[in-house]
């Protein structure tokens, strides 16, 4: 496999490809062909084949898909694939700034085997993807600890690594260091008030000042250098040396106390927002109460298995997922879903780790192992977030690398140019100096990363799993959002929702007499006169024979009488009474699915069937308009009549239907093409309408697997109640992150522009400078106390 650069940002895959199989007769390539095409962000797929081997080749803009991905989808056809292409994260500790994530990402991508590395340094993890035949884990492992960084495997669900954050010295010496510099730094000023600034006594102490505050700055310039980087570090380090070697020591030490200072700050910013992502983590109790042979025993969850059987008592966190064998109760589920109101839970429902028994003892089979659960794969999808960057990280990860190459050409030149205008030689590398403060781009390093670790956070504590910073963003720029029909914007389960009989009739005689003869069928609308004549208590026969007409209904014989229950096809050559035809064309043009209803030679009249609105929707709908969706668009595979009921009633922008699975991705496709669009789903049925669109929003991921995998978000809980509060969230991110860009850009830009014509000195550029960055990281931490 490789992967090259084909200009601009598009981007070309080549995977060697071995499906199971000497033939491929039923069209596995085809398939997966197409598969790969509908998803959004791959512009081409192909196959190539030789004598010896096959190639896929796969043309994507990694902006709008990430290469993770790509191979996740590749990996269902493949059975290659799977052994040789392999994906890996690790705890990083020793990361002192921005920079460190970007020098160990240029390290590892540029290294034979990687196919990406990222580095999500708000969260200090570092996700790899390589090909097995070529690099091994521990080859990675090594690299990375060449580097002096050290890496922890994570345990699954756990948000930290088990020692301190940053690891090595930084965290114990970096502010100690800064306060020392600090002290120095005031003594020796203090001191040259009285004998003069450059003298013995008080350059000695700038120089210790220097010392203790360009400790770690020199050691990342260093490790940059090696590496052929160079860096903020490596500006600022050479900054500080420029303005010592014209003997402005006190500027040199005053430049790198400010700049560790800023670090130091930083990084306690960050830590905050480390801890709220830990939160979650500490949500999952470290004991399980076992039931062993009618003894309870408690044990690290770490150690319960498959089948154990759990006792939760009232007042206790649920230790693992599973299924209730005994007792009722109500479970509060907000810290998966986001629901603010206990859930009632009895035998049968299903539990999650992290959620609170509030009334009643209950007994549990578990069903998932701790690293498993669902809280669990929460956490490592939110810590792992951020390596997946968005367009404007990796804009502005693109701007940092070209903006230190022409500091490092301009600085030396506007002294240069300072020299020739008869400027002295002093002032005039000052000014340069100067000019290489004020433009290193630090602010820019950490602009999106502390926003992105804040909202994904935020995003998760609410009931809502954004799996990354691309997604985030595309969901801010969403203006349209297209909903699948049953199960999404209807509860997906159908209802008697009006019965009409003939004159004579009663409503009671109708229903038990369509319910006995539907008594066997497991059809959704047989299911659903049943439970309508159960709910009234009505009595019922068990019908004695049944046949199924197929689209139309069908005919069973009870207690000796014929009874038939259908749409109006049924009874195509019987003469059936107006009156009944005209209650069954007002009932389907109302968006209910008819059946009438026969017996013997007497039709008693017409039932319609009804998947309801789920409550929610229409005020949902309402908001995603205040918050400038402009269209909302239905998607249904039911007939046109039925879903335009339903859209006319919901006030829906557009109705499309009645659409196959592969008709509702092309509709997206064509949306995705005119704006930026989401797919709303189960995440089950609509996996590849998902794929196809800007952002694909899976609903109920607290029970769905196959939800937390196929989509981009994730509502945890049932229902659309958290998807204003995902979209506005996204939205207040998105600008977040552009109010970063704009204050660490134009900060730059002024100071450049101050320093080219000496209206600010070194320390003054220095103050701005720093001053600059930690506003955006306190800007971006902002959302981390985000209401909705």
């Amino acid at each position: 496999m490789r992967e090259a650069e084909n200009g601009g940002t598009a981007c070309q895959l080549n995977l060697d490809l071995i499906l199971p199989g000497e033939t491929d007769e039923i069209g596995r390539f085809e398939k997966l062909e197409k598969l790969l095409e509908e998803k959004h962000g791959i512009d081409d797929v192909h196959v190539r084949k030789d004598s010896d081997r096959t190639e896929l080749c796969i043309h994507y803009d990694p902006e709008k898909v990430q290469l993770s991905q790509i191979l996740n989808l590749a990996h269902g056809a493949g059975a290659d694939i799977n052994k040789r292409y392999r994906a890996a994260s690790w705890f990083i500790r020793g990361m002192d700034s921005a920079q460190c994530a970007y020098m160990i990402e240029y390290a590892l991508n540029r290294t034979r085997g990687v196919l990406q590395a990222n580095v999500a340094y708000a969260s200090e993890r570092l996700v790899v993807e390589f090909d097995n035949n070529l690099i091994t884990k521990k080859q990675i492992e090594s690299q990375v600890q060449a580097l002096n960084f050290e890496l922890e495997e994570p345990e699954k669900g756990h948000a930290c690594s088990f020692h301190a954050h940053g690891g090595g010295l930084a965290p114990m010496l970096e502010i100690p260091l800064v306060v020392a510099a600090g002290v120095l730094l005031f003594v020796g000023y203090f001191l040259g008030i009285k004998e003069g600034p450059t003298t013995a006594i008080p350059t000695t102490f700038f120089v210790m000042a220097m010392v203790a505050a360009g400790f770690f700055p020199v050691r990342g310039a260093l490790s940059s250098v090696k590496q052929g980087i160079c860096d903020i570090e490596t500006l600022m380090v050479l900054a500080a040396v420029g303005a010592a070697f014209t003997g402005a020591w006190f500027e040199g030490a005053f430049l790198l106390f400010l700049f560790s200072l800023g670090h130091g700050l930083e990084h306690r910013a960050m830590d905050k927002a480390r801890r709220a992502l830990e939160e979650l983590g500490k949500l999952r109790p470290e004991k399980a109460r076992v039931k062993v042979n009618g003894e309870i025993k408690e044990v690290l969850v770490n150690e319960v298995k498959r089948g154990d059987t759990v006792v939760v008592r009232p007042g206790d966190r649920v230790p693992l997922d599973g299924t209730i064998l005994s007792g009722t109760s109500s479970l509060d589920q907000a810290t998966i879903t986001g629901e603010s109101v206990p859930v009632a839970k009895g035998p049968g429902d299903q539990v999650f780790a992290g959620t609170i028994n509030s009334e009643a003892a209950l007994e549990v089979q578990v069903t998932k192992l701790s690293g498993e659960s669902v809280l669990a794969r929460i956490i490592d999808m939110v810590a792992e977030a951020e390596a997946q960057k968005s367009p404007t990280q990796r804009l502005a990860q693109k701007m940092e690398r070209k903006f230190v190459p022409i500091v490092l050409v301009c600085a030396p030149a506007l002294t240069i140019v300072l020299m020739l205008m008869q400027t002295s030689f002093k002032e005039a590398l000052l000014r340069g100096i100067s000019l290489l403060v004020a433009a290193s781009p630090c602010a820019l390093a950490i602009a999106t990363p502390a926003a992105v670790l804040a909202a994904v956070t935020r995003a998760a504590r609410g009931g809502v799993l954004i799996k990354g910073g691309a997604y985030l963003e595309a969901l801010g720029k969403v203006s349209a959002i297209a909903f699948d029909k049953t199960g999404t914007l209807t509860v997906g389960k159908p209802q008697i929702v009006s019965i009409n009989p003939v004159g004579g009739v009663e409503e009671n005689h109708l229903l038990a007499v369509a319910a006995s003869a539907e008594s066997h069928s497991s059809h959704p609308l047989a299911i659903a006169i049943v439970d309508g004549a159960k709910s009234r208590n009505l009595k019922l026969e068990n019908a004695e024979s049944s046949e199924a007409i197929h689209g139309r209904g069908l005919r069973s014989m009870v207690a000796n009488r014929s009874v038939a229950v259908g749409n109006l096809a049924l009874f195509e050559n019987e003469n059936v009474p107006e009156a009944v035809t005209k209650m069954a064309t007002d009932l389907e043009s109302k968006g209910q699915t008819i059946m009438v209803v026969k017996h013997d030679d007497h039709f008693l009249g017409v039932l319609g069937v009804a998947d309801q609105v789920r409550s929610e929707t229409k005020q949902i709908l309402y908001e995603l308009k205040q918050l400038g969706i402009s269209r909302n668009i239905m998607l249904s595979g039911d007939n046109a009549t039925v879903a335009k009921a339903i859209g006319s009633d919901l006030r829906m922008d557009e109705v499309k239907a009645p659409l196959l699975p592969d008709e509702k991705v092309s509709a997206i496709r064509t949306l995705a093409k005119q704006e930026h669009v989401a797919m709303i789903g189960d995440g089950v049925n609509d996996a590849p309408a998902l794929a196809a669109a800007s952002v694909g929003i899976a609903m109920g991921g607290g029970g769905s697997d196959v939800a937390l995998e196929t989509a981009d978000l994730v509502l945890m809980s049932e229902g659309l109640n958290k998807l204003p509060f995902a979209v506005k969230l996204a939205r207040t991110a998105t600008n977040t992150i552009k109010q970063n860009m704009v204050i660490a850009l134009g900060v730059s830009a002024l100071l450049a522009i101050a320093s080219i014509f000496g209206f600010v000195q070194i320390s003054q550029a220095v103050v701005l400078h720093e001053g600059s960055t930690l506003l955006v990281l306190m800007n971006g931490l902002r959302l981390l106390r985000f209401k909705a």
